[in-house]
């Protein structure tokens, strides 16, 4: 966020590999109903999480289906990696993966500084993301859905980190903190940038992830 949802070579990618995938989109985004940031985000995921076992319908087909996952992994990238860092103390994930993650909303964006981001969300994406002025409030008060906050709830082995020291938009200053505060593998590069979740499919980036998983 913000961005439009193009990452199909992703999920197929990780689907030809045996998994069940699956790309939400938040509460007050794009399909989804609601009032975004009305409450944090990995709430969302964690509802997702909940209702797998319950089963859901495909709305293409009426087909359903009903999930109990063996292992369940999370990926997140840049605004959604606090999603997978925060979801992750619930005991049935397994493991988390994150790209550029917002480890800290009170640590200054080089690139994309709160106040600016706001505006052009708002310009730039109109009612794909439903968000009043005191929602928006929430994420510079650091008290709401920042990773930071809660390092001493999270596993850091569960968690792996990727994050390039010239990555404009999010500082990467925070993950090394957090990375030796929580014990998370941390791969940390001098270029690359913000990557963008299509990266989750790198072959230099999937096999590092591979090997995490395993």
């Amino acid at each position: 966020m913000p961005s439009v949802p193009k990452i199909g070579e992703t999920l197929a990618f990780y689907a030809r590999k045996g998994f069940w995938v699956f790309h939400p989109r938040y509460r007050g985004s794009w399909e989804s109903a609601g009032s975004f940031l009305e409450k944090s985000p990995e709430r969302d995921i964690l509802d997702i999480m909940n209702q797998l076992p319950k089963g859901f319908e495909d709305i293409l087909n009426g087909k359903r289906h009903r999930i109990v996952p063996r292992k369940l992994y999370l990926f997140g990238c840049s605004f959604g990696g606090p999603a997978a860092l925060l979801a992750s103390r619930d005991a049935r994930v397994s493991k988390a993966v994150m790209l550029s993650p917002v480890i800290d909303w009170q640590a200054r964006s080089e690139a994309e500084p709160l106040d600016w981001l706001i505006g052009y969300v708002r310009k730039a994406y109109g009612e794909a993301y439903r968000v009043t002025d005191e929602n928006w409030g929430k994420l510079a008060s650091g008290k709401f859905y920042n990773p930071i906050r809660h390092t001493k709830e999270i596993d850091g082995k569960k968690l792996l980190i990727f994050q390039s020291k010239d990555d404009r938009s999010v500082p990467w200053q925070p993950a090394a903190e957090f990375s030796k505060t929580t014990g998370a593998k941390l791969v940390l590069s001098e270029t690359g940038g913000h990557v963008n979740s299509r990266m989750f499919s790198d072959p230099v980036i999937s096999k590092k992830i591979a090997r995490f998983l395993r």
